[in-house]
């Protein structure tokens, strides 16, 4: 039972797509930090690491077909690690779950909205806009309202440069995460941005962008020190 309870476990977690979940969650907590208490942030950081397993969840349950059909053998799904039905079940107690905390956290009704939108975004990006060329769009909403969610919470409004700077990364990493899986997704009619643009295309916007998010972050910051002296 113990075993198995264990295998099931780590399969939910690679599910979840682990990776870029930690990296989510990690930064909201550093985010999180500069305008709330230590206990705050980490609840803060709770609510959205549940609903970062709602998002990397319903991406595998929905391409679990395409994803078979490619023999993507490191997908827990197709790996028999778990079933659909765990995956469905652990999909609605996340979101259950992540609507609870969100709203008892600091975030409050306003920054459990936003927090919301943003996963009414990543959700349609799994349902429909990945196969797309809105694919980025969902980077967009979805990135774009995280820093409004977590100063909302402390009453606050990001400054733009963040907003941007968020949105400019969280792009150019959509066009490089999608080019492990570029041609099956391609020979799979999953058009997204990225799949139309082609891989030499999309490493050549990725790194625009991410050079963009950059200069964003070093000009703004320049600009409020040099305004601080």
């Amino acid at each position: 039972m113990n075993h198995t309870f264990r295998t099931q476990f780590v399969g939910l977690m690679k599910a979840s797509h682990f990776g870029p979940t930690v990296l989510v969650v990690a930064i909201t907590f550093v985010l999180s930090i500069t305008q709330l208490s230590f206990s705050e942030a980490l609840f803060v950081s709770f609510a959205i690491l549940l609903g970062q397993f709602v998002v990397g969840w319903t991406n595998d349950f929905v391409d679990f077909s395409k994803d078979a059909a490619a023999k993507r053998g490191q997908k827990p799904l197709v790996a028999g690690t778990i079933n659909p039905k765990t995956l469905r079940i652990s999909i609605f107690i996340a979101l259950t779950s992540a609507l609870i905390v969100s709203l008892m956290s600091p975030l409050g009704i306003s920054g459990s909205a936003i927090h919301f939108i943003g996963l009414l975004s990543a959700t349609a990006y799994n349902l429909k806009l990945k196969a797309t060329v809105f694919s980025v769009l969902p980077y967009i909403v979805s990135f774009g309202a995280l820093p409004w969610a977590i100063f909302s919470a402390a009453g606050s409004s990001p400054p733009s440069w963040l907003v941007f700077a968020f949105i400019l990364f969280a792009s150019a990493f959509h066009f490089l995460n999608v080019l492990k899986d570029l041609e099956s997704d391609i020979g799979q009619d999953v058009l997204g941005l990225p799949q139309v643009f082609g891989r030499n295309k999309s490493i050549a916007t990725a790194t625009i962008l991410a050079g963009l998010g950059v200069i964003v972050v070093v000009v703004s910051n320049f600009t409020i020190y040099f305004n601080l002296d």
